[in-house]
């Protein structure tokens, strides 16, 4: 698979964040419609394939910016504050990336990022349904008698796997090990389908995606197992681009919630003003909401560096604990602002809020739909038993 595209290089972190913003400016006008439609967003995708973005952690070795992971937290977040249904379909992209980074060989480095490069998109088809629990896999990868492999199972979740080049798939090999088949989503045997049905998150179109006897090269699939005999970064950093997006739905909400009450809140009469938005306890309250939501990216922006550390410094037991630790804490706070602003939104706001054509209400079905991602009661279980106890989370890959 060759793509040719118009897809732009970008140069620098400052650009990387530079273009997020234009993106996020471009998808918030329309993302009521689009979760009210249910629609995909194959238009907002290709902008998101042109602009760059999709490239920004490609190694400058080959070509790419090498963005920090500060930055690439900056960037999902101000995405997700555009529309975080949209933003969250990079999520598993870069994840995806990360695996090639640290499990893929040089030929499959070389390969695949130059397909990035040209505006390529990984979708996933990571989780399972109806399985005892997230790490039981039974999707399963065997050894083609003419060479290759076969892949067969049923995933669900399958975010961005609908208009993706390419579906990393999360199998078990015949020795029970886990390796990431990386299939070019038109092959034969590949089955996408639009069953999304969840209240909220609407436009990540994270459905089913069904491999039937798939044919994957030898050389399109990486032994991910690799990556947790050693001391490792990568759940945290995907848990960290979750939170960017819970951030990314508390700041639009709280943004938008403002709107509203300024342009039309009608003040409670006992207080004898004219706008709600004069109202001192309404102020006080977004004061309230204004420093969650702040402390809970400052603790995003926390994470993300912990894990550039992690990187830099050389990933020990040590800098793999600190960073999944950290990621632990931003995951709590963001989720927990999310939720928390999308649904005082509608306290301050008043009932005019609720009519259906502002929209308002799929910041909460976002924030509480997105947040499922991983309990934070286990986030906080980690995080209190290394204060009391000094016991390191888990080398798992959702910590």
């Amino acid at each position: 698979m060759s793509l040719a595209t118009d897809a732009h290089v970008i140069a620098s972190d400052a650009e990387a964040i530079e273009i997020a913003h234009e993106l996020a400016d471009l998808w918030r006008p329309g993302a009521a419609d689009r979760d009210r439609e249910r629609r995909v967003p194959r238009e907002e995708l290709a902008q998101l394939g042109r602009s760059g973005l999709l490239g920004i952690t490609v190694p400058r070795a080959y070509g790419g910016a090498e963005v920090s992971t500060e930055t690439l937290a900056e960037v999902m977040r101000v995405l997700a504050s555009g529309d975080p249904a949209v933003g969250q379909v990079p999520q598993n992209h870069f994840v995806f990336v990360g695996v090639l980074l640290a499990d893929g060989t040089p030929e499959q480095q070389e390969f695949f990022f130059g397909e990035i490069l040209r505006g390529a998109r990984f979708g996933n088809a990571l989780s399972e349904r109806g399985t005892k629990h997230v790490m039981d896999i039974t999707t399963r990868l065997t050894a083609d008698p003419d060479g290759g492999y076969r892949v067969n199972g049923r995933k669900y979740y399958c975010t961005g796997a609908l208009t993706a080049q390419w579906i990393p798939v999360f199998t078990l090999d015949e020795q029970d090990r886990l390796a990431v088949a990386y299939v070019e989503r038109d092959v034969p045997g590949v089955e996408v389908d639009e069953d999304w049905t969840a209240m909220g998150q609407r436009a990540t179109i994270s459905g089913t995606t069904t491999l039937t006897d798939v044919w994957v090269p030898e050389d399109r699939v990486v032994w991910h197992w690799r990556t947790y005999e050693r001391p490792q970064v990568y759940g945290a950093f995907g848990q960290l681009l979750h939170a960017a997006i819970d951030a990314g739905i508390a700041a639009n909400a709280l943004s938008d919630a403002a709107a509203f009450v300024r342009e039309r809140s009608r003040p409670w009469f006992e207080s004898g003003l004219e706008r709600a938005a004069d109202e001192p306890l309404v102020i006080a309250r977004f004061g309230e909401l204004t420093l969650q939501l702040h402390a809970a990216e400052a603790l995003l922006a926390r994470a993300a560096r912990a894990i550039d550390h992690a990187r830099e410094a050389g990933v020990t037991e040590e800098t793999a604990a600190a960073a999944s630790l950290a990621v632990a804490e931003a995951k709590v706070a963001t989720g927990e602002a999310a939720v928390a602003i999308s649904n005082e939104l509608f306290a301050l706001a008043g009932t005019s809020a609720t009519d259906a054509r502002w929209g308002l209400d799929r910041h909460w079905r976002n924030a509480r739909t997105h947040t499922l991602h991983d309990p934070n009661r286990w986030k906080l279980h980690h995080i209190g038993n290394h204060a009391l106890n000094g016991v390191r989370p888990p080398n798992h890959g959702l910590l």
